[in-house]
């Protein structure tokens, strides 16, 4: 790495990268989660049928914050590392993964397009796999802390799968609305 910087500017550019990456990524990610409904209490998730590999809702609520965490501490290295060979090659892979990824639920849980999920997670997972390999270049750091990441996401693309194999009719499904009458 040419770093043009002196370390200690070159922290405190991390610092002030990561008080403002690490929450915008966390916040677009629990909206792009909320306005899709991505919880395990979607009444059309619901009548899926689940493979035994599924863990509890809850766990979706532990590991994507972290990973959010994550993925924003990388990407603060990769910003604060001004100078550094293929950095920008790092930071748009990075983002158009991003953008995949908060567009999968949206279409997994909003659109019910279970197939078409499937598809956009593997392409998540290789512009992922890219970006980990261009982070590599630029931080070293940066690419391990994406290593928990390509994990799940590979873990999620095998859950996809499989919720599309137990459910060719995802698609079709329709859940009717809760109503209430007043009296």
């Amino acid at each position: 790495m040419n770093q043009l910087v002196p370390p200690s500017q070159s922290r405190m550019s991390l610092v002030r990268w990561a008080l403002f990456v690490i929450p915008t990524i966390m916040f677009l990610g629990f909206l792009s989660g909320t306005m899709s409904g991505s919880t395990a209490e979607n009444a059309w998730y619901q009548t899926l049928l689940k493979p035994e590999i599924q863990p509890p809702g809850w766990v979706f609520g532990v590991v994507w914050p972290t990973l959010y965490l994550m993925l924003g501490l990388a990407f603060a290295m990769v910003l604060s590392a001004r100078g550094a060979r293929d950095r920008n090659r790092a930071i748009l892979l990075f983002l158009a993964q991003l953008v995949i990824n908060f567009a999968w639920s949206p279409i997994f849980f909003g659109a019910h397009q279970v197939t078409a999920a499937f598809f956009i997670i593997l392409l998540m997972l290789g512009v992922a796999i890219a970006t980990t390999f261009a982070f590599a270049r630029v931080r070293k750091a940066a690419a391990w802390l994406m290593v928990p990441y390509l994990v799940w996401i590979s873990f999620a693309a095998i859950l996809n799968f499989q919720i599309d194999q137990l459910n060719p009719d995802a698609e079709s499904l329709y859940v009717p609305a809760v109503t209430s009458q007043i009296g």
